[in-house]
């Protein structure tokens, strides 16, 4: 029976155990041992990170021939045209080819934790949140993609991976679920 950790990874920390350069790590909040991160959350963005002591299960979460969904809370500065939301539906160019189509829509400021530090907030811009899923996992992907519609990406925040979710998880908790 496989461990899976669902972790609430909180802004400004990144998805490995060290570093050299003494910035906060997983190490920080999780002292389980024998776990591993299953793909990555950049440092700037938050929410849901799996981690897990089967190396199968691992490599199926994180790798994109899986195709495994995955959806983000996204707040975009500007507001998203039904045009935008159609280009990230369809798929976006970006420097390293096209995205696979997303599923994409405007969404209410969802009820989350503050963000510290929290995100600038300029009165003559507007901004919105959309709900972002996609099935692939470049780096950066989801700032790429916001941004080559022209809705650069404020805050980020990983809700679900495939049908585990951040639900009921502050920022640095986590819990522990079985599989198989």
């Amino acid at each position: 029976m496989a461990r899976v950790i669902l972790f609430n990874k909180p802004y400004g920390v990144l998805s490995q155990f060290t570093d050299g350069e003494a910035r906060a790590t997983l190490s920080d909040h999780i002292t389980l041992p024998g776990v591993y991160p299953a793909g990555r959350l950049d440092r700037d963005s938050e929410g849901l990170l799996l981690l897990t002591d089967d190396g199968r299960l691992q490599a199926r979460i994180a790798d994109p021939r899986f195709k495994t969904a995955k959806t983000y809370l996204v707040q975009v500065e500007g507001v998203a045209s039904d045009e935008a939301l159609d280009q990230l539906r369809r798929g976006v160019r970006l420097k390293d080819g096209m995205t696979l189509p997303a599923e994409a829509e405007r969404i209410p400021a969802p009820d989350l934790w503050p963000r510290d530090p929290p995100v600038r907030f300029r009165k003559s811009v507007p901004d919105e949140w959309i709900s972002l899923t996609i099935r692939e996992g470049r780096n950066r992907q989801v700032r790429r993609m916001t941004a080559a519609v022209g809705l650069p990406t404020l805050r980020l925040v990983r809700w679900r991976i495939g049908d585990w979710t951040l639900d009921r998880l502050a920022p640095g908790e986590w819990r522990e679920v079985r599989v198989g």
